[in-house]
């Protein structure tokens, strides 16, 4: 009997919501941040209770999106299997999370997905174009029980339960950075379709001049530029076109925040609280949550909690 099965606990007071898949597969090609190599992505539908699952064309290769398959933090989320990486996992993952998508096969021939802008809308856009279909199953969510934290140096991420009359899935964050064009910032949502695609599906990855060059130096962010991620050097942003939000920094690590604990496998029902965390801390809480099971539970996902695409 696995976790899922054993830990389940199914609800008599409303039918339970059907999985969800793409209508139709659809391509696309771009180039990976750190290989600067081209990337060819296929988003195909895949069958109910098969999740999310990368398969790594050149290689034959495939490898769920799952948290305990994360093997490198550093600079994104990486996935791997016997040696097949799978890294910058994490857009992808965060727009299909908000639009509901339970099962699909994400084809690349790259150990890299594409990074297009350095968002998450241009995948928001593919899912939203090949459109979305509920095929049977039953969705299910994350139920946090009680209050999870992992910690590191004053930055700190925590899962805890919904306060009574709460529902869905809310993120609290926070970050500070010394460039004075970032500074201190703070966001907080509640993760639906219409409030990600709005308000973080957009915000951009950055980074720091003196990184840029670092990185550079060992031989990464050979596909880095300023057309895909924002580049402060102290008080000054070096994109042409500046910010598409005052605070598109502290979006935008929301947004990480959303595509690392879809690697849960399941929408979260419960609170995110966090502070200067990254894609470190966002595995490590997973893993900190399923180290022991009085922290969760399965519970069927009713059939009006989630906002459906138009067909």
């Amino acid at each position: 009997m696995s976790l899922r099965d054993r830990y389940s606990h199914p609800s008599a007071e409303f039918s339970a919501s059907p999985r969800r898949t793409l209508k139709t597969s659809i391509s696309c090609v771009g180039r990976g941040l750190h290989s600067g190599a081209e990337v060819r992505l296929r988003l195909v539908p895949a069958v109910s209770g098969s999740g999310i699952v990368f398969h790594r064309s050149d290689l034959g290769v495939s490898v769920p999106a799952r948290f305990d398959l994360v093997s490198d933090t550093r600079l994104c989320t990486v996935l791997g299997v016997s040696g097949a990486l799978v890294g910058t996992v994490e857009h992808l993952m965060a727009a299909l999370a908000a639009s509901g998508v339970d099962d699909l096969r994400v084809e690349l021939d790259a150990p890299e997905l594409p990074v297009f802008d350095g968002s998450a809308a241009p995948f928001l856009f593919l899912i939203e174009s090949a459109g979305i279909v509920e095929h049977g199953g039953q969705r299910e969510t994350l139920e946090i029980l009680r209050p999870v934290r992992v910690a590191n140096n004053g930055a700190f991420a925590e899962l805890r339960p919904h306060q009574p009359g709460g529902h869905g899935f809310e993120l609290s964050l926070s970050i500070e950075f010394a460039a004075p064009a970032i500074g201190a910032q703070a966001f907080h949502m509640h993760l639906t379709p219409k409030h990600f695609a709005a308000e973080l599906a957009s915000a951009r990855t950055f980074t720091l001049q003196s990184e840029v060059d670092a990185l550079r130096e060992a031989g990464l962010a050979r596909g880095g530029s300023l057309a895909n991620a924002i580049v402060v050097d102290g008080a000054k942003i070096l994109n042409p076109e500046g910010l598409r939000f005052a605070d598109e920094f502290v979006r935008h690590k929301m947004l990480d925040v959303v595509g690392d604990l879809a690697l849960a496998n399941a929408a979260i029902c419960g609170r995110f609280i966090g502070n200067k965390t990254g894609h470190t801390l966002n595995n490590k809480l997973l893993r900190a949550v399923f180290a022991d099971t009085a922290n969760f539970r399965y519970q069927r996902a009713p059939a009006l909690a989630l906002e459906r695409s138009a067909a």
